[in-house]
């Protein structure tokens, strides 16, 4: 089946917010944060090297070394379209955040259910949770200056679950 420009849309942005309410779960400080805003934008382009053969995800992750003006410009359509939807449903703080993706996440997988081939929506969901434990796994959490803490937060954990039965599929590995 062929998706719209809005479930496209939709499919593109649930991975990158999934990473940004990742990253918002748990003070990581600056230094923290930075790591984990690096590591989630490179976690989501590492789908086109994960997953070579799945054409949804190098559909929604066009490929810069084929043609990076098509690339800046779909992710450019991708990033206006996410922040128009995010400031008309009041998304304003972490918390409101993270109700919106995981409704986001949630609709996601109905939408990889009803149109996506099954190897499509099993790369798609292992793709978005390797991109969630990447995240919170970029810095540790209560340390000084990135020492000492620990690797997962309470609240890094409780999201990563959420996530999963969100998306309604298998973790990554």
């Amino acid at each position: 089946m062929t998706f719209t420009e809005d479930e496209l849309n939709l499919l593109a942005s649930v991975p990158q917010l999934i990473g940004t309410a990742m990253a918002a779960a748990s003070g990581s400080g600056l230094f923290g944060t930075g790591k984990e805003a690096f590591t989630n934008a490179s976690a989501v382009l590492e789908g086109l090297k994960s997953y070579p053969d799945n054409a949804l995800i190098r559909e929604l992750l066009p490929d810069p070394a084929a043609d990076r003006k098509a690339a800046v410009e779909k992710m450019t359509r991708t990033r206006d379209w996410t922040s128009a939807r995010l400031k008309a449903n009041g998304v304003n703080n972490a918390e409101t955040l993270t109700r919106q993706v995981l409704a986001d996440a949630r609709a996601a997988a109905a939408l990889l259910d009803a149109k996506a081939s099954p190897a499509e929506a099993q790369d798609y969901r292992a793709w978005t949770m390797a991109i969630a434990e990447k995240v919170a796994n970029a810095s540790t959490e209560g340390g000084f200056l990135g020492f000492g803490g620990e690797r997962l937060s309470a609240p890094e954990k409780a999201l990563l679950t959420q996530i999963h039965e969100a998306l309604g599929g298998p973790q990554a590995a």
